[in-house]
């Protein structure tokens, strides 16, 4: 045998050899009209065929991986015919063509690169490699809307689904954007932290954890938990973004065939930009989200499928005198930057719905009811509505008059059972004759059980208090609340008025639930306090959804803040996790919450003290907006009870913040709120808790300390050292400072107002050199504790033992460290 010859049959053999028996070939085909026609993964998990995805139109195919032959992980470009076919060319090319003329939907764009076989792993990445192994294309590179464990997704990826789209930003968060512009989410693991990612990417782990990595992080971030992560059985889980433009985890058990949703970026479903298209208006029925027009003045454009948005029957150039505009309750109109630019303005309802009409260039506006008085108005590019009670907003949309609302559910119902059935009088007249025997017979009992049982007299008030019903918050019954909290199972916190839980509402919004503990209160009275409450709106002041009032049970439904209070941040023990507030963000929850409290003390019709201001009690959005919490409830709270009672019976507040003089039986103002505000300002500057003491502070109070420091001019001391690393503004710093030492002053009137603290704040007003603070918890200038107050300390004092001559400084020194402890711990 010559040696060339030798030399060709030992490569055929060596190739022969090495070539997998999975491998595809040049010259593989693949055919819609063949449903045995496919490629499968050697565990046969994974296969890539034809699949009819679309349930409207049984006469299109994607070619597509799939899970269980059922579930698509990945997508050859779009839709083809009964006679569409992939083909896996001689030339390298993978492609995808449809029809009788065989026109080109898809390729890889591989052609002349060498590719010699093509695989389709275990873990559904198709592959194309050339004569040496080498991966040429992978469809984990080309992903089209999902993410499979093992596959690496990184800032230059992007998955689409119709017109939505997502990415993994630079800086590690999630982003969600409509047609490419409108970015309407974008979340992470901490976007306060100061961490520079250099080349981040999302790994889906077979658990059901959604991790960042990046070389700068030492080991990956937990960005995201499947609500069953590991859970244990063969399950696939993936992330997928969704024709409705929510990104979501899914879980499919292998042979089940099917798949559920384990987490979703967008818990309420309205809140994705363009979800019921132009014009349309998103909102909630018993089954979900639900897609209409705004009123009969519009039409779908698809009476087939609702999402595809609205249209004007009458076009606003058909009455350039007759335009008008129509009113919608409880709704709005999705603004995302960079819609914002020149669209934003401050303006009360009415202004805000003339300055659309009498602007040629906008179609429609939103007027918030939620304090900001802010208006925003939409030009004729894309207006996305949604619709929901709980909503405090009013928008308007301009339409050819005369405006013609939509007719409420309960009447269309009534018309189409009525209709060609009996005459409408008939109806009338058996609906009023009903109507009126039940209210006599429900007067009837009402007025035997309010005579004969003093327990069922408290029906009574039940009906008696209706008349607060209108222009009051959402009333949830208890049921409700105890299957929106699935039995107050998921804790987020508990303060002095009791716990609070998660809770998803039925239009799927995530609200806080408070349990009101020590509430002796009337009916009547309760409600009047929750009314007074309801009706204070501002930006920097926790919204009350609605409440609850059955029986012994006392519920308040508030906004859900997703960041949760100040105090995790300020003093969190590891910093590692990423709850590091840099100074901007600092310096404004500041000035927010100075905000919110000077709205309750001198923008509300009443004024409203809060009694209880601390960094538990400032809580964080999304955006780490500052928002206060629990105002309006001290009132509330039943004095004697011993979960509330302290060294005078009226104190509420909590150690470290309550101004001398609630413990000097004096009157209590909005001054008193002054001076806790002060102490929380200060910890947003120090990072440490004022009570405590240090080493660092000399083993003084951290005001006595930090005046000392500021006197000294050595104002870097008083900063907190995690920020030392960043740049600062100075002038800031030392106004924070030099105003919380004015807030802290033992003298009420020598306390600035919360109006004058912004302005301090804000720059526009001066401020003098503050005098040194010396107030302590338990004592004032000029009176002395109230009896109760100096019969515990007296107490306390007479148990200890008597000094002796050599120690009796330092034993003065531990009783009186000892008596101020006591104190506190009263007071907490």
């Amino acid at each position: 045998m010559k040696p060339q010859l030798f030399i060709i049959i030992f490569i055929i053999i060596i190739t022969t050899t090495t070539t997998k028996a999975a491998d595809i070939l040049p010259g593989s085909t693949l055919l819609a009209s063949n449903p045995n026609s496919k490629w499968s993964s050697p565990n046969n998990t994974f296969t890539l065929s034809f699949l009819q995805l679309d349930p409207t139109n049984q006469d299109t195919y994607f070619a597509a991986i799939s899970y269980n032959n059922i579930i698509p992980i990945w997508k050859a470009g779009g839709p083809v015919d009964s006679l569409g076919a992939l083909r896996f060319l001689s030339n390298g090319n993978l492609q995808l063509t449809n029809g009788t003329s065989n026109d080109v939907v898809w390729s890889s764009r591989t052609a002349n690169l060498g590719v010699s076989s093509a695989f389709l792993d275990d873990n559904g990445n198709l592959v194309l490699k050339n004569g040496t192994f080498m991966n040429i294309w992978s469809s984990f590179d080309n992903p089209t809307d999902t993410i499979v464990p093992s596959q690496s997704f990184n800032s230059n990826h992007v998955l689409r689904s119709g017109v939505y789209s997502f990415r993994l930003m630079n800086n590690g968060n999630l982003s969600l954007l409509w047609n490419g512009t409108i970015e309407y989410y974008n979340s992470g693991w901490n976007s306060s932290a100061s961490v520079n990612l250099s080349s981040p990417s999302l790994r889906m782990q077979p658990i059901g954890i959604l991790s960042l990595n990046d070389p700068s992080l030492s080991s990956p971030l937990n960005v995201v938990y499947s609500s069953d992560y590991a859970d244990e059985g063969n399950i696939l889980r993936f992330l997928k973004l969704d024709v409705d433009g929510n990104l979501r985890i899914y879980s499919s058990t292998q042979g089940s065939g099917t798949q559920n949703v384990r987490w979703a970026a967008l818990t309420d479903q309205c809140q994705v930009f363009g979800y019921c298209g132009n014009f349309g208006v998103c909102s909630y029925n018993e089954t979900g989200p639900d897609c209409g027009c705004p009123s009969q003045n519009f039409e779908f454009n698809d009476p087939n499928d609702s999402r595809k948005g609205c249209k004007r029957k009458v076009d606003l150039s058909n009455c350039p005198s007759n335009a008008t505009m129509l009113q919608l309750d409880n709704a709005k109109f999705l603004t995302y930057p960079p819609e914002l630019s020149e669209q934003i303005f401050s303006a009360g309802i009415s202004a805000c719905r003339f300055n659309c009409l009498v602007n040629g260039a906008c179609v429609a506006s939103t007027s918030l009811a939620d304090g900001t008085g802010m208006c925003y108005i939409k030009q004729p590019n894309f207006v996305s509505g949604y619709q929901a009670p709980t909503l405090p907003s009013t928008s308007f949309l301009k339409i050819c008059g005369p405006s013609m609302p939509n007719p409420t559910a309960v009447s269309e119902t009534v018309e189409k059972k009525n209709k060609g059935k009996v005459p409408g009088w008939v109806v009338a007249l058996v609906v009023v004759a009903s109507l009126l025997g039940l209210i006599l017979l429900e007067g009837c009992l009402w007025w035997w059980c309010f005579r004969n049982s003093s327990k069922l007299a408290s029906l009574s008030s039940q009906y008696a208090l209706l008349e607060y019903a209108s222009g009051a918050p959402v009333q949830f019954t208890y049921k409700e609340l105890q299957r929106a909290t699935k039995g107050f199972k998921e804790k987020l916190g508990a303060g002095g008025f009791g716990a609070v839980y998660r809770a998803v509402l039925a239009n799927r919004s995530v609200a806080a639930v408070k349990q009101l503990e020590g509430i002796e209160q009337g009916e009547k009275q309760f409600r009047m306090e929750v009314a007074t409450i309801s009706s204070t709106h501002h930006l920097n002041l926790v919204r009350l959804i609605g409440f609850c009032s059955e029986g012994r049970h006392r519920l308040l439904v508030y906004e859900f803040m997703k960041n949760g209070s100040l105090d995790k941040f300020l003093f969190a023990e590891d910093q590692s996790s990423g709850k590091l507030l840099n100074w901007e963000q600092r310096y404004s929850i500041a000035l927010g919450t100075a905000r919110g409290i000077t709205y309750l003390h001198e923008e509300c019709r009443d004024c409203i003290v809060h009694c209880d201001i601390k960094p538990e009690n400032i809580l964080l959005d999304e955006n780490y907006t500052a928002k206060v919490s629990d105002f309006g409830l001290a009132k509330l709270i039943n004095p004697k009870d011993h979960r509330h009672r302290t060294l005078t019976s009226h104190v509420r507040g909590t150690r470290g913040y309550l101004a001398p003089e609630w413990l000097a039986n004096l009157p209590i103002t909005s001054k008193s709120d002054v001076y806790s505000y002060g102490m929380v300002l200060l910890e947003i500057v120090s990072g440490k808790r004022n009570f405590e003491v240090s080493e660092e502070t000399n083993r003084k109070k951290c005001s006595l300390w930090a005046y000392e420091e500021f006197e000294r001019g050595n104002t870097e001391a008083i900063l907190d050292k995690k920020l030392s690393k960043q740049e600062m503004n100075m002038e800031q710093v030392i106004r924070a400072i030099q105003v919380s030492f004015w807030c802290i002053q033992e003298q009420p009137s020598q306390r600035p107002t919360m109006g004058k603290v912004v302005q301090m704040l804000e720059g526009v007003m001066e401020i003098d050199r503050p005098p040194a603070p010396r107030a302590t918890e338990g004592s004032f200038a000029g009176t002395s504790l109230n009896a109760s107050s100096t019969s515990a300390l007296s107490t306390f004092a007479a148990s200890a033992p008597a000094p002796s001559s050599s120690s009796s400084l330092q034993t003065a020194k531990n009783v009186d460290r000892q008596s101020s402890s006591l104190l506190h711990s009263e007071i907490e």
